[in-house]
């Protein structure tokens, strides 16, 4: 029986940011509901990477997902074929409300009969419900970081590129941010995350990868990560 495919596959895969070259050839996988952390220093290339996989960096090689080529492909056409993206800069639409801005993370432009609904994200993120007519703008840090994972997740996504959810937030969002992507493993849906605190990523995760001017210098479970000294001296302590 021929082994399956996984959701997304990275071969070779090469970025620039103008003329600098930050992605060295990166090889990645994340299978179907699988989460998957990339960890690393600052400036390893982390984020190009996930810039990279929806379409916002000049890149080269080869990416696959649900078996399809889409290195190429603009933006929101990645978008349609199922890749949720959440920015560190958390992008949300600040005159417009919680509302409107949920409703314009649906594909169709209209509210899901299938899948994530309003009322799953407001069951998830409380406080959204309460301001949910009140311009996102005046949200704050935190609320606008809910705000953008639940508006990723209205276009019903197979998998979710989630880059430093938990930065800048309090104790008290942080382990909301972790309850939001446990939730997104029961749902079948594969998540690669950037993260900086290692103990979310390594709680959550099935596979780690680690990085380091911008290629992949480890992957492995938590556990072999854990246990390896060399790795998380020469690459992630500080």
């Amino acid at each position: 029986m021929a082994e399956r495919e996984p959701l997304l596959q990275v071969s070779g895969l090469h970025a620039w940011y103008g003329q600098s070259h930050v992605l060295q050839g990166v090889d990645l996988q994340v299978g179907a509901g699988e989460i998957v952390s990339v960890l690393g220093r600052n400036g390893a290339g982390r984020s190009t990477l996930l810039k990279a996989l929806i379409g916002q960096v000049r890149s080269e090689g080869a990416l696959r997902f649900g078996g399809e080529d889409i290195l190429g492909l603009p933006t929101y056409e990645i978008a349609r074929r199922g890749i949720g993206y959440v920015p560190e800069s958390r992008d949300v639409f600040p005159a417009l409300t919680v509302e409107q801005n949920l409703l314009l993370g649906c594909k169709s432009g209209k509210s899901n009969k299938d899948g994530w609904s309003f009322d799953d994200m407001y069951a998830m993120f409380p406080s959204l419900h309460k301001r949910r007519v009140v311009a996102a703008g005046s949200l704050s840090g935190g609320e606008q970081q809910m705000l953008s994972l639940a508006r990723a997740l209205m276009g019903n996504p197979r998998l979710m590129l989630v880059d430093e959810p938990a930065e800048g937030l309090s104790p008290q969002m942080v382990e909301q941010v972790a309850r939001y992507l446990r939730l997104l493993r029961e749902r079948q849906v594969a998540v690669l995350l950037i993260e900086q605190k290692q103990a979310i990523a390594l709680d959550i995760s099935q596979r780690v990868y680690v990085m380091g001017r911008g290629e992949i210098v480890f992957h492995g479970t938590p556990g072999q990560l854990l246990a390896d000294e060399g790795v998380q001296r020469d690459w992630l302590s500080v």
